[in-house]
């Protein structure tokens, strides 16, 4: 089972709903009269990203990337491909990119710079864990979350090798699971 395999909860999914609620309350008092366009960084942001725009109350359109930097392994290769681009022209939107994790910001970092030459009239990242500690790129998510330990983690969205993305709560790899 793939509890069996999980040492510790990090997040449970009360604290992750009422967290996703506080944001989408803020979302909607900073973003009221804007264009909000939510970009969701697929895969792992996408149960974020549900829960996120239901807990905002005003218009918002929403479109999707896939990008890969990681393959199957832990930790980022440093080179970013765009797998599936947006289908919305940026012209005058309000940007909000939603991430599931602020790593070492690379990624996000080159999405953002790409993002800012469409000419968007703002851009702003909204990220569910943040984890300073890995982070290479001077990036700083607008809106955390929270702040995470270091450590390797995954459900709510998150993933290791395409697995633990469905569990309802964030939970720190056992170590054995990803030094195979």
């Amino acid at each position: 089972m793939m509890k069996d395999d999980i040492k510790k909860v990090l997040l449970s999914e009360e604290e992750l709903h009422a967290r996703v609620s506080e944001l989408g309350a803020q979302l909607s008092r900073d973003y009221a009269g804007k264009n909000l366009l939510m970009v969701s960084v697929l895969k792992g942001s996408v149960v974020f990203m549900a829960d996120l725009m239901r807990a905002i109350s005003e218009p918002a359109e929403i479109d999707f990337m896939v990008v890969s930097s990681y393959g199957s392994g832990v930790k980022s290769s440093g080179v970013v491909k765009i797998v599936k681009d947006l289908d919305i022209n940026l012209q005058g939107k309000d940007i909000l990119i939603v991430e599931d994790i602020l790593d070492s910001g690379m990624t996000l970092d080159y999405i953002k710079g790409m993002l800012l030459d469409r000419n968007p009239s703002s851009i702003r990242i909204c990220t569910l864990l943040d984890k300073p500690a890995r982070r290479k790129a001077d990036l700083q998510a607008d809106y955390v979350g929270f702040t995470v330990p270091d450590e390797f983690v995954v459900g709510y969205g998150l993933d290791y090798d395409e697995r633990y993305r469905n569990l309802p709560y964030i939970g720190v790899l056992k170590p054995e699971v990803y030094s195979v």
